[in-house]
């Protein structure tokens, strides 16, 4: 898959989220960040690949992300995966995890789970008038 700082790109990646989810569940694997980056970049995803994903991950977070640590559902504690997702898209893009469109990234979050509260709720909206 070729990863792109755009919506359609975002939408597919959360929908591979909650598809490796679902396949590591059935493997009887822990649904990890190491466990989730091998599954997508196969032998890319060396020991430095991972810790590069985690500490651009915890830069945003207000604790350490650690590869070997259980994610819950992406559907369930979306702000996680938001972060998760953000670092992915910086490191193998090699741009700094400020120029990873937020928006279009919380955007396809509420296409790829619909029936999901959208993850910025408390971002005030303009009113049109």
């Amino acid at each position: 898959m070729e990863l792109q700082n755009n919506q359609e790109c975002f939408v597919q990646l959360w929908l591979r989220l909650e598809r490796t989810r679902r396949l590591l569940g059935g493997q009887y694997k822990r649904f990890s960040i190491r466990n989730v980056l091998k599954a997508w970049f196969g032998y890319e995803a060396t020991d430095d690949f991972i810790w590069e994903v985690c500490h651009t991950a915890s830069l945003h977070d207000d604790e350490p992300v650690y590869g070997n640590d259980i994610l819950p559902p992406p559907s369930l504690y979306p702000r996680r995966h938001r972060e998760l997702l953000r670092a992915i898209v910086a490191v193998k893009l090699g741009i700094g995890p400020r120029k990873v469109s937020l928006t279009e990234l919380d955007r396809a979050y509420s296409i790829a789970f619909p029936d999901s509260t959208p993850i910025n709720i408390n971002k005030k909206k303009r009113i049109k008038q």
